[in-house]
């Protein structure tokens, strides 16, 4: 069985081709960035519309099949902004009714834990998600996935997109935010845990007042919310693993793709005597091939939903 995932919730347009034999055959993104500013709504739409023929042409290419080999398509039904996810649900349904394909909407996150499993061979983690809008500590329950922790306002990953418009960094901040917190020293900010929920929003107010006051160089600043944010992650993650007895931690999303939050990460699998893997690069963002994975091990469960900005793993 072969099947097309098409990846649509922010700011990325992805199409992957994935078959059942869990080998990814193709996995082409093109994602809407700005110098200027975050995530557009308006602007990241017309970007999808105007990239998704060619994504979709290269996928296609790169895999080296035609639609007549595609059984069926997948697309990100939520959660994701509004506008975004309905230019995709409208691309997607152009798609499968010129092919005669049939259509079955996934959760976004669901796909991200299901294609960190589809890579590693684990028996029951406990997964980091990690992303811009998402920041979650969940575990498999009896019959569906349970949120042990959460961020109680923002996610991480926009936490420090918007750290970077405030620095003049751009969009996305991430990367660079890395690169310079090589070259930073540290300056104390809130570090806000209970239990095993976290809060953001603190401070990306105390960086805005250092940062406007002049007393801390932008180089500080990003060394500072990389070692306050993950240690932060970090304590809630233990907890959780505590909690649960989970001896196997699978780090998923795009934050994952910072190496200092996997070391950090790491060493405290280390001291509990856990296991601890990261999706590999290429499928730790959000990108089509997960989709389509998720769209297989799901194709028979999902309801007729079309797109639900608000879709919650542990709704489905």
């Amino acid at each position: 069985m072969i099947i097309l995932g098409v990846e649509s919730t922010a700011h990325t347009f992805g199409v992957g081709i994935v078959s059942h034999t869990k080998k990814v055959l193709a996995n082409v993104k093109d994602s809407y960035t700005s110098s200027l500013h975050g995530m557009i709504p308006e602007e990241i739409v017309q970007h999808h519309l105007r990239v998704a023929d060619g994504v979709l042409a290269r996928a296609l290419e790169q895999a080296s099949v035609t639609w007549a080999g595609v059984d069926f398509i997948a697309y990100s039904a939520g959660p994701g902004i509004d506008p975004v996810l309905w230019t995709g649900h409208r691309i997607v349904t152009g798609w499968a009714k010129k092919y005669g394909k049939k259509l079955v909407g996934v959760n976004h996150c669901c796909a991200h834990l299901s294609v960190g499993m589809m890579v590693n061979s684990l028996r029951d983690p406990c997964y980091l998600y990690v992303s811009g809008v998402n920041t979650q500590v969940i575990v498999q329950g009896k019959k569906k996935y349970v949120v042990m922790g959460e961020t109680l306002d923002i996610g991480l990953g926009n936490m420090l997109d918007k750290f970077g418009r405030i620095v003049g960094l751009g969009f996305p901040a991430g990367p660079q935010i890395e690169q310079l917190a090589l070259k930073g020293k540290y300056v104390e900010l809130p570090y806000v845990v209970k239990g095993m929920d976290v809060s953001f929003s603190g401070i990306l107010t105390r960086i805005e007042q250092l940062y406007k006051s002049g007393k801390a160089t932008v180089d500080d600043l990003c060394f500072s919310v990389q070692e306050t944010c993950f240690a932060m992650v970090a304590e809630v993650v233990e907890r959780a693993m505590a909690h649960t007895g989970k001896k196997e931690l699978l780090l998923i999303g795009g934050v994952a793709a910072n190496k200092r939050f996997a070391v950090m990460l790491e060493r405290m699998c280390q001291d509990r005597g856990a296991r601890f893997t990261v999706v590999p690069m290429d499928l730790a963002g959000d990108q089509g091939a997960m989709i389509a994975w998720e769209g297989y091990l799901r194709r028979k469960t999902y309801g007729d939903i079309e797109v639900n900005p608000q879709w919650r793993a542990d709704e489905v």
